[in-house]
């Protein structure tokens, strides 16, 4: 396979990714009616451009865009892993979260027991970082 096919099969992965990790936020705000707490509006600050930013290096398959995604998704990572912290483990719920009217420790959903909405959005951070690494890459 040549690189530059690639290279294109990775920027639609991660497009892809960022478009679904996108509409899952937008469904339990707007069709659930999940209001969101603190964390979850800066992780939505992180992805939701990605669509775009990615969007438009996979029309122009611009590889050069790989340190600009990994600072969003790494940003946007952390936060997401700290929000699931602060879900799972009563140690590092803070005292208070004045930006929202909901608590940040608040599990919309809870399936199998381990996987809420900061996990996802932790997960669709993790697949578009390893993708960049991949990307551009001989």
């Amino acid at each position: 396979m040549k690189r530059e096919d690639r290279d294109a099969l990775i920027l639609a992965f991660a497009w892809l990714v960022a478009i679904a990790a996108t509409g899952g936020s937008l469904y339990y705000s707007e069709i659930r009616k999940f209001i969101p707490c603190e964390l979850c509006w800066y992780q939505r600050i992180f992805m939701y451009p990605l669509v775009l930013i990615l969007g438009i290096a996979l029309y122009r398959l611009d590889t050069k865009i790989r340190p600009y995604v990994l600072g969003m998704t790494l940003v946007g990572g952390s936060i997401s892993l700290i929000h699931y912290l602060e879900q799972k483990i009563p140690a590092f719920q803070p005292t208070a979260c004045d930006a929202t009217p909901i608590p940040c420790s608040l599990q919309y959903v809870n399936y199998f027991g381990f996987i809420t909405i900061p996990l996802m959005a932790l997960t669709a951070f993790v697949l578009i970082t390893i993708s960049m690494l991949f990307l551009g890459r001989k």
